[in-house]
């Protein structure tokens, strides 16, 4: 079963923020479609594959989606958007407020074509305020909300690599643009979603920010050593390396069992996670030097004894390798054309037990579904070749 089967989705996003949202709702059964510049959006030859191949992002985020190109500007591509519009239930852009006026894409122009449609948005900062029309990528936000302080080491500031405030904002996205379609059944009435990379980066930080503000702890980066409880911390072996979380009493317990030191549990320095915080590097010095002494597989193993949370340090091709991401078909071969061998494409993350959110179909081909889609909407095959000759589409 597809829950949004009869949803049609039409996904203007640009890098991951939005195609990420779209990707969700194609997942869940809607059919998305992607539309790009004439001659493809930047996304789609970002960190290309190979030569004349779309990005190896592009292959994850537009899974699931039918390919359209439109230039919205020109008089025959505004009449191509209204025709369009007029069939959705979904518009998806993160697209600055003033470019999505200048489309006939904001909101007020949207319900004008369909007034129960509903208008998905990101912003880097919010569409109001001094920031409003400032533009921003997910570093920015990473930046601005406190993660590239603590991130690194103190007075180095450092961005995670991967981008997970786009994919958060894609996926809080998603979770509103569904909410506001139960809300249109319910009610007949659309509306505009609006969401923030910084909002969502805030959000992440939360709990730090809520500390910081009753506490005035101004805490400073530690690398991967935690700061709240301990061990937390990244761990050499003989042959590679170990992260190891430990939160609460009873893992510090355990913990404490295998170091085979009553020292651990005597002392009240180390009687709290906060005390433990305060004195990690004594507690991260013992750890280390207990897994120095023995390989990746033994420390594993011994942790996995005493139920204690732990997993190795993998490259991207040892991610790639592991047994478990194998075993639970968290990346799925997917095909492209041109493409030598089957792109490993993250699907949804998580199962259900009777809804169907598999890859079904590949990222699309720049415009690969245009002219069915013209035609659909009534154009005939005179038309939609004038149309490509105004590069309309």
């Amino acid at each position: 079963m597809s829950v949004l089967k009869e949803i049609r989705v039409l996904d203007f996003g640009r890098f991951i923020a939005g195609p990420y949202c779209g990707a969700l709702l194609g997942d869940l059964g809607a059919e998305v479609i992607r539309i790009e510049k004439v001659d493809g959006s930047e996304d789609r030859f970002t960190a290309p594959i190979g030569e004349g191949l779309p990005g190896s992002g592009f292959l994850q985020l537009n899974r699931n989606k039918l390919g359209f190109t439109l230039n919205p500007r020109k008089p025959a591509g505004a009449e191509v958007l209204q025709r369009l519009v007029a069939t959705a239930d979904v518009v998806v852009a993160n697209l600055p407020p003033d470019t999505l006026v200048t489309m006939g894409m904001d909101y007020a122009s949207l319900k004008a074509i369909k007034p129960d449609i509903i208008l998905t948005t990101s912003t880097a900062f919010g569409s109001k305020g001094p920031y409003g029309t400032r533009v921003g990528f997910d570093g920015v936000a990473q930046a601005m909300s406190g993660n590239m302080h603590l991130t690194g080491h103190a007075n180095e500031p450092m961005k995670n690599y991967f981008p997970y405030v786009d994919y958060l904002t894609g996926t809080m996205n998603a979770l509103a643009t569904i909410a506001a379609i139960m809300h249109r059944d319910q009610s007949g009435e659309g509306q505009h979603v609006e969401g923030a990379l910084l909002a969502s980066a805030l959000t992440v930080a939360n709990g730090t920010l809520i500390e910081q503000h009753f506490l005035k702890k101004d805490r400073v980066a530690s690398g991967n050593r935690g700061q709240t409880a301990a061990p937390s911390d990244a761990f050499q072996t003989k042959d590679g390396w170990i992260l190891v979380q430990i939160v609460g009493n009873p893992l510090y317990e355990r913990w404490a069992r295998l170091m085979g030191e009553e020292y651990w549990l005597t002392d009240e320095k180390f009687a709290s996670d906060e005390s433990r915080g305060e004195h990690a590097i004594e507690i991260s010095e013992r750890m280390q030097a207990w897994t120095r002494e023995r390989t990746n597989a033994e420390v594993v193993a011994s942790l996995e004894e005493a139920r204690i949370p732990c997993g190795e340090v993998f490259s991207p091709q040892q991610a790639l390798d592991n047994e478990q991401v194998s075993a639970m078909n968290f990346l799925v071969d997917t095909g492209f054309p041109g493409v030598a061998g089957l792109a490993p494409v993250a699907r949804m993350p998580m199962n259900f037990s009777s809804i169907d959110n598999s890859i079904r179909r590949r990222a699309p081909l720049l415009g690969e579904h245009t002219d069915a889609i013209l035609q659909e909407l009534g154009y005939s095959a005179e038309e939609i070749s004038q149309l490509h000759e105004a590069r309309a589409v």
